[in-house]
């Protein structure tokens, strides 16, 4: 395919370019959300049929956040979208937007698609047969939301019901982050001293093919189900951006959160409250790699084929933001940040993250991973009941809640020695720190 230097690259003209960022064999009758659609693809190396988009709703009607109003006035009237398929992307805040929906499916008891671990048998490709209590001929689920490689097939096609979803990040500054979280672990990382070394020269440390190879290199692209184009040329990369194009109703822009949120928000007919959020499996940002105009430039070349695919959606996000209204973003933000900041105050701590050590209770404390501490939040003592509810949930990691819906969804009979404790020990069970 040539040296990347040589490659083409997208223009940066058009592009709304983030500042760095601060982090973060499938079998053929499976399906988990709906049956698959006759001849549907397997892989997306290839555009799938094309089917209708989904009705555009309008705003939510759903609550109002702590001590606040939805804007606007009278709401159109609208159902809230339950039925969701969000492709978690690595080292992109997906964790944050799992967060809203582990708390939007727990309030409404909706039937998550849950790993027996913490994800679906990454890196193959998702299988239907590994959510646990899946069934061909069981209910289907609300909520698909954890780590996977994408396949349509086996998802269970783009159904009218089900809006899919997922978020992507320039990919270099996702390359820095993924550096620093899996150095450990991916022996194309292990072999570099440095950052600065691995950029150098990176066909010296990369083994195509090598066990965690997909995390040194072109991870969006992998993440989404797609495999590296088997001929040259833009072609092929086109198509299969065009393929994406008709699966997923959104895809949402790290480095633009707040703007992400809106967006969503609007999508699904949600309240503010429904998507306020913290931050979630982040590092400190003295960790943070601080990117020069040339690495930067050097790893969105090595990264050719997400890069590729950030630029493409870039480009349909702020279409988006334009339809929606430049005005009504700017207020519709001012309004989350509000409600996030009022969150702030009453829920947490210190007024933000924390380092772990400072983090008492490990219900709420994340689990650890990489070389950097990943930060979280202590909860305010004394909150009153309501308020507490919703704190704690809104400062669980994803491991912890994720335990926590599996322990809801699939509870175990309580032992004998459970039924003496009045049933704690069994309610304290969902609650254990996670496994590695």
């Amino acid at each position: 395919m040539g040296s990347a230097k040589h490659r083409a690259l997208p223009s940066l003209l058009t592009l709304h370019l983030p500042p760095q960022v601060k982090d973060e064999e499938p079998s053929q009758a499976a399906a988990v959300l709906a049956p698959p659609f006759p001849n549907s693809p397997s892989r997306l190396s290839s555009a799938p049929p094309l089917l209708p988009p989904l009705p555009a709703p309008g705003p939510s009607a759903g609550p109002a956040g702590v001590g606040e109003e939805e804007p606007g006035g009278p709401l159109l009237s609208c159902q809230p979208r339950q039925h969701l398929v969000f492709l978690k992307t690595h080292k992109t805040a997906s964790s944050t937007l799992v967060n809203i929906l582990h708390r939007f499916g727990d309030t409404r008891s909706l039937r998550f698609a849950l790993p027996a671990g913490y994800q679906f048998n990454y890196p193959k490709l998702f299988q239907a047969r590994r959510v646990k209590g899946w069934h061909p001929e069981g209910p289907p689920f609300d909520i698909l939301c954890h780590h996977m490689r994408f396949n349509l097939l086996e998802v269970g096609g783009r159904g009218p019901r089900h809006f899919y979803f997922s978020i992507v990040r320039d990919p270099a500054s996702l390359a820095e982050s993924a550096f620093s979280y899996y150095r450990g672990v991916v022996p194309a990382f292990r072999r570099a001293r440095s950052l600065s070394e691995f950029l150098a020269s990176p066909q010296n440390f990369y083994r195509p093919g090598e066990r965690g190879s997909h995390y040194a290199r072109n991870l969006l692209w992998f993440d989404f189900g797609l495999d590296p184009p088997a001929s040259p040329g833009l072609a092929a990369i086109h198509a299969a951006l065009l393929g994406l194009d008709r699966i997923f109703h959104l895809v949402l822009l790290t480095e633009y959160m707040d703007e992400s949120l809106v967006l969503l928000r609007d999508a699904l007919c949600w309240s503010f409250r429904d998507v306020v959020a913290f931050q979630h499996n982040l590092r400190n940002p003295e960790a943070v790699h601080q990117l020069g105009p040339i690495d930067a430039a050097q790893l969105r070349a090595w990264n050719h084929l997400d890069w590729h695919l950030y630029t493409h959606f870039n480009r349909t996000f702020w279409a988006r933001v334009k339809r929606f209204g430049t005005a009504r973003m700017a207020g519709e933000m001012a309004v989350l940040r509000k409600q996030r900041a009022e969150f702030t105050r009453r829920c947490v701590q210190g007024g933000g993250p924390l380092e772990p050590g400072h983090i008492a209770d490990e219900r709420i404390r994340p689990f650890q991973f990489g070389q950097v501490p990943i930060l979280g939040y202590a909860l305010q003592p004394s909150l009153a009941s309501g308020l507490q509810v919703v704190c704690q949930q809104m400062v669980t990691p994803e491991l912890q809640y994720k335990d926590l819906l599996d322990a809801k969804q699939f509870p175990r009979p309580h032992k004998r020695s459970d039924l003496r404790q009045g049933g704690e020990a069994g309610h304290n069970s969902s609650w254990q720190k996670p496994s590695n």
